[in-house]
């Protein structure tokens, strides 16, 4: 997998020795040999020295708690893994008495003790209430002082008089610190190599929502709040980027994908924030020329050979370049494609509908090249509703004749928001809260209920890549809602005149 990839990658580049363990080997779709030959087949494409192809290789089923040195050994415990560890790993080489030297691998944050640093102490020792020198990735040192040292027992963090060299810890008081950048002693402020940080790929606007339907879910809701709680994400989460937008109500939100951004809008929704965003965008580079170029992702997907045509359809509309493609014979098949950033936006959810569920997919990304030109979108045009108020049932079922709805009766609705996906390519206002008119006539058919298909409800992800250029994803506490950036059907127009 991508990220399996990624990490052997790092980890030879530190010249780390590695230990292969094949888990799950109790399974019955196990493919142990097959296994084992693609990963050495990785190995030969990513080693850089000799050493680096003499690994171990271990066999596991790690919810029983066992490890074997061949899949035919009797299953005791996890004493062979430990054994090999022991004697493939080389004993760390740490001086305790060298002056302090620590790299900042980790950020954590909480309200009460502010900013963690968190990293493994290459040399020396920390305690608290001392002072420090603090590298940052230009080379500046500042004068800190760290507050409290703390190590790790299980999942919880321990306070400590002191920790020596070999230790991972979280020092608190270093308010300034980032990943890649060097603790060390205030006397002697020697600075270890960085740590990369892959830069975004997409971004979206983050707005003050304007609906409406705005106040009566989200218990924060203010453009200061959301500034707030947007900047202070930075404190952990580097590879995030956060700008002010084009009114003092918007900010601009740059991340690594269309999952990053998603968490984060998942996680600001349940700590009771209320915001809308647009449309991801891919960000582009321009090199020497003028040439535009867009960021490049490597896709693995791993599924039944059933779902190759309906995913090779699906992708060769976003423009991704198929690269390898393995069958085990048994039914099971892996695609590896080349495509671009923007070609992923929604395809998460587009692949478990064609998969049915049946399969895993992620993704690395590989590098910037020429842009590909403009990926098609197949949507339809939506369903408006024209009018403030409740659905009904009566209004439902004509919208329902001209195409698809995401809501149902007894739910309010105001101009504006999308109600559905209509059949035709145009944009469709339609009133949803009109009734039935009432006559004194009677027919035969007057006691007939109406009966209306149930409402597609869709994910966070799937409305993100439902909304065209000119839409927005209305996120509270309880609901998330579609809607247009200009709510009435004569703001539109003058737009379109403006367009």
């Amino acid at each position: 997998m991508p990220q399996t990839r990624f990490v052997l990658q790092k980890a030879l580049a530190l010249n780390l020795q590695p230990i292969v363990v094949i888990n799950k080997i109790d399974r019955r779709d196990a493919r142990i040999e097959q296994v084992l030959e693609w990963t050495q087949d990785l190995f030969l494409e990513l080693a850089t020295t000799e050493e680096h192809l003499n690994f171990p290789v271990l066999y596991a089923v790690g919810r029983d708690g066992v490890a074997m040195y061949h899949p035919d050994d009797v299953r005791v415990s996890l004493e062979p893994l430990f054994e090999t560890i022991v004697n493939t790993i080389p004993a760390p080489k740490v001086n305790v008495e060298a002056p302090l030297q620590m790299l900042v691998a980790a950020l954590d944050y909480d309200d009460y003790k502010g900013k963690y640093a968190i990293g493994r102490v290459v040399r020396g020792r920390v305690t608290p209430n001392t002072f420090i020198a603090h590298i940052n990735r230009d080379g500046v040192v500042s004068r800190q002082k760290i507050n409290l040292v703390l190590t790790y027992k299980g999942l919880q963090r321990v306070e400590v008089p002191e920790a020596l060299a070999g230790d991972i810890v979280a020092l608190t008081g270093i308010a300034a610190a980032n990943i890649g950048e060097t603790i060390a002693d205030v006397e002697a402020p020697e600075a270890l190599p960085t740590i990369t940080i892959t830069e975004p790929t997409l971004k979206m606007t983050f707005g003050v929502n304007t609906s409406p339907f705005a106040g009566r879910e989200g218990k924060f809701q203010t453009s200061r709040q959301l500034r707030t709680r947007l900047y202070r994400e930075l404190e952990t989460n580097v590879s995030l980027r956060v700008q002010d937008g084009n009114t003092p109500d918007e900010f601009v939100v740059s991340g690594r994908g269309e999952l990053h951004l998603s968490v984060l809008i998942e996680d600001m929704r349940r700590d009771g924030y209320e915001f809308q965003v647009s449309r991801p965008e891919v960000i582009t580079r321009e090199e020497e020329g003028g040439k535009l170029l867009e960021p490049i992702e490597h896709l693995v997907i791993d599924t039944r050979d059933t779902f190759i045509g309906p995913l090779t359809e699906n992708l060769a509309g976003r423009k991704a370049r198929l690269t390898n493609m393995t069958n085990d014979g048994s039914g099971n098949v892996r695609l590896e494609y080349d495509i671009p950033t923007r070609g992923l936006i929604g395809f998460r959810g587009a692949f478990l509908t064609l998969t049915k569920g049946n399969g895993a997919m992620s993704s690395m990304l590989v590098g910037y090249e020429p842009w590909v030109g403009k990926i098609g979108s197949k949507r339809m045009g939506a369903l408006i509703a024209s009018e403030h108020g409740t659905a009904v049932t009566y209004g439902l079922s004509n919208a329902q004749e001209r195409g698809d709805t995401f809501i149902e009766a007894g739910t309010p609705v105001y101009e504006g928001m999308i109600i559905g996906l209509n059949s035709r390519p145009a944009d469709l206002p339609i009133n949803v809260c009109k009734e039935k008119q009432k006559t004194n006539m009677r027919s035969s058919t007057s006691e007939i209920a109406v009966r209306l298909t149930p409402p597609i409800v869709m994910s966070l992800e799937q409305s993100l890549d439902f909304i065209n250029d000119d839409e927005l994803v209305e996120v509270t506490p309880h609901t998330i809602l579609l809607r247009k950036k200009y709510l009435t059907q004569h703001e539109r127009a003058r737009m379109r005149g403006l367009d």
